[in-house]
């Protein structure tokens, strides 16, 4: 009898243990524990817990039913009342399942690579060779996959929360490679608030261009699931066919107290209001819904009402299913006999919806190398098509009628420059040394018949033949024409003196403006310092006179979120630059040689990239392939992504990197040039994944400013931690140009860079 007294006390203790942790998941989630009490409401719990062997038995249950109750009434309310910034709090708390206990419960093995410890370069990556099966009828089939995933459990402040350093993300590409080697796929577990934002080589930023540029083209299905999806660190392992996201997750561009710390412009070290932090997890669009509703996810993984904890086994079971009907689905897509297998399977998920260990129908998951051509082609599609629709342009009466030109035109011009580069170019001397030798015997009949045919070659391959056939080359006049006979820069207007800021160390004389922002094109003659000058220079002193031609100036910046106060903000740029987005791109010739531009600047809304601006870099980047012109990325200045579009400002990263992989993979040659400031989101994807990067001198480039790295690291960073003199250093650019000699050298390069399917090649 004293036996079972002892193990009903016991079970009473452990019973107790829950309960109380029940409570601190709802004060972790709701952020106050003053909501209902919820701190007395513990204090009741730990009461009952010391008194466990004074009270009498019966009243010993009365209590501890009594205290469920009220638990169970509390988490009903919370699980109604749940916010976009209350999801926030449940993927932070300490009771949330992590990557470990998603290898132990949805795997059936596991062996991590890459060390232990210090070994293991960064703790917050965790990379695992894993077996996953399933059942179909009596018989299991095994699959090996390769898993990598953010680490922020099993000791936090070890793995910096799951924020990934430069050499972490460098573990994660190696062993993409190495599942590329071995024909397996990868399952990407995204589990961080954002990347560590420290310019160590690799470097932040450099280092995720070089996972997003890896990821285009990976020769195996690739599928990620997102718990946590902070921005740039989320995308260092994002990209991927097929994309999973928990019910209370989210996906971000920035963290919620992040935004509002910009939106209410709290000074550093100030606290944000709880009110603007929740307003701002509401209009950034972050939780699974939004995401599934923009398109930047494929499908929900749905969770209990107050989120998934570690010992919440259906929804590992849950999990295990969605990842292998994912990964079924990605190379389905790539099968040319798919039909009765795709229907097997739709009708196993009606039937199941991850209920079951048991599938109807098993799917190999190696390709031929047909499957692995369809499987990067439906990827490029995916991540193309991936928030186009969210793009505005200038008349919403001419939309239909921009598609239907734009389509034409794209085809006519594919048409032409295929047969132009790829079909005569290679024959052309041959070509034409047969038809002289044809026409040199002076049959007439056969001039008549050679000589159209010699015509048509010159007209197509000459080097007019563009300007006759493709009418856009009329339609996109040099809007730039007045700015060359006109524009001086008003800095020079002004009769005063400055002062170099390096004049105490290089003992640099004061400097007159006019002659400053005139004849010394803004750079100190003593020590060589840049003052930053207006995107305008540029264009008067960097190409060939009147070859300016801008194209896609009716795609325009918008809101897609219905951000409040963007659209203000948008109009005031407007009026002010008389310009519709924050990129400029554009058709021009440096001393002779064409080249397509795509100039971020910081006159509108500090050159941050959204859906409109990566629309347009995406087209430069494809009209740049389509004529085999070299492409320049000219970055006058970029804040970043605009953080007002949510993910679909973050999801430009990996479709214009893709558009970058493939223009680079046909033979083209990607130049880019940073001025001024250059930070984050396009300098961690499709500008820092160029083969060619270049700093002005004095600019400053990197992947997080000043005040980020301070409050993320905790850490000050030297004045000169961003300058381009250690952007070289680092390996994270290949020189440094002098503005006064940007003309000269940016042609050294056109002319010696690039493989030869560039047209002038």
């Amino acid at each position: 009898m004293t036996d079972t007294l002892h193990k009903h006390i016991a079970d009473s203790g452990q019973f107790l243990s829950q309960l109380a942790s029940r409570i601190t998941y709802l004060i972790d989630i709701i952020g106050d524990g003053s909501w209902f009490d919820l701190e007395k409401l513990l204090e009741e719990v730990q009461q009952v817990r010391n008194a466990i062997f004074d009270l009498p038995e019966k009243e010993l249950f009365k209590r501890m039913l009594m205290l469920e109750d009220r638990i169970s009434i509390l988490e009903d309310r919370a699980a109604r009342e749940i916010t976009p910034a209350r999801m926030v709090n449940i993927v932070r708390s300490v009771q949330r399942f992590t990557l470990q206990d998603i290898l132990e419960n949805v795997y059936d093995s596991f062996t991590e690579l890459g060390g232990e410890e210090d070994c293991n370069i960064d703790p917050a990556i965790v990379v695992a060779r894993a077996t996953i099966s399933r059942r179909v009828k009596k018989r299991i089939h095994k699959h090996q996959v390769m898993v990598i995933g953010h680490e922020k459990g099993m000791g936090e402040e070890y793995r910096n929360g799951g924020c990934a350093k430069p050499w972490g993300n460098d573990k994660a590409l190696r062993y993409m490679k190495v599942a590329e080697t071995e024909g397996i796929p990868i399952h990407f577990l995204i589990f961080t608030p954002g990347s560590y934002p420290i310019e160590d080589f690799p470097g932040a930023a450099q280092q995720i261009a070089r996972n997003i540029y890896a990821m285009c083209k990976l020769e195996v299905p690739t599928v990620s699931f997102i718990s946590e999806g902070g921005s740039g660190g989320a995308e260092a392992i994002g990209l991927a066919d097929f994309r999973l996201m928990a019910s209370h997750g989210y996906y971000s561009v920035i963290s919620p107290e992040g935004a509002a710390a910009i939106e209410g412009k709290i000074r550093e070290g100030g606290k944000v209001p709880r009110e603007l932090v929740e307003k701002c997890a509401r209009q950034l669009k972050m939780t699974a819904r939004d995401n599934l509703g923009l398109g930047t996810i494929d499908r929900i993984v749905h969770e209990p009402p107050l989120g998934a904890r570690k010992d919440d086994y259906d929804f590992f079971r849950r999990l295990r299913f969605e990842m292998i009907r994912a990964t079924d689905e990605v190379v389905l897509r790539t099968k040319s006999f798919r039909t009765f297998r795709a229907y097997a399977l739709k009708k196993q998920i009606a039937k199941d919806y991850g209920s079951s260990d048991t599938f109807d129908v098993h799917i190999p998951w190696r390709l031929s190398e047909k499957e692995t051509e369809r499987l990067l082609e439906n990827r490029s599609r995916k991540y193309r098509s991936m928030g186009q629709g969210y793009t505005e342009l200038k008349k919403e009466s001419l939309i239909d009628l921009h598609k239907l030109r734009d389509k034409t035109r794209e085809t006519i011009t594919r048409t032409y420059y295929e047969i132009k580069y790829g079909l005569l170019k290679p024959h052309k001397k041959n070509v034409q040394k047969v038809l002289e030798e044809v026409t040199g015997e002076g049959a007439a009949f056969l001039a008549k018949i050679t000589e159209p045919v010699k015509a048509a070659v010159d007209f197509l391959s000459g080097p007019d033949g563009e300007q006759r056939l493709l009418s856009d080359e009329n339609q996109h006049t040099s809007i730039f024409s007045r700015e060359w006979e006109q524009y001086v820069s008003p800095l020079a207007n002004e009769d005063r003196t400055v002062t170099c800021p390096n004049a105490a160390k290089y003992g640099c004389m004061d400097l007159w403006v006019p002659d400053l922002y005139g004849e010394f094109c803004g750079v100190c003659p003593t020590c060589g310092h840049h003052f930053p000058l207006e995107y305008q220079w540029y264009l008067q002193n960097l190409f060939d006179r009147g070859s300016v031609k801008e194209f896609n100036r009716h795609i325009v910046s918008g809101n897609p979120l219905k951000f409040e106060g963007l659209d203000a903000r948008l109009n005031r740029d407007m009026q002010r630059t008389g310009r519709r987005s924050g990129i400029i791109t554009f058709k021009a010739s440096v001393l002779g040689v064409k080249i397509v531009v795509a100039m971020l600047y910081s006159n509108f809304r500090s050159g941050t990239v959204g859906s409109a601006e990566g629309e347009k870099f995406l087209r430069a980047c494809d009209l740049a392939r389509t004529r085999r012109r070299p492409f320049l990325a000219y970055i006058h200045t970029t804040g970043g992504i605009r953080i007002q579009e949510g993910t679909l400002g973050v999801i430009q990263m990996p479709r214009c990197t893709m558009a970058v992989r493939e223009y680079v993979d046909s033979g083209g040659l990607y130049i880019v040039v940073y001025d001024n400031n250059s930070y984050a989101g396009p300098v961690a994807s499709f500008l820092g994944c160029s083969p060619y990067q270049v700093g002005i001198r004095s600019s400053r480039i990197g992947f997080a400013g000043p005040r980020v790295i301070r409050e993320t690291t905790g850490q000050d960073v030297p004045p000169d931690y961003h300058s381009a003199r250690n952007a070289l250093r680092r390996g994270h650019i290949q020189g440094i140009w002098d503005r006064r000699d940007f003309r000269k050298n940016l042609h050294d390069a056109l002319m010696t860079m690039g493989g030869p399917n560039l047209y002038y090649k």
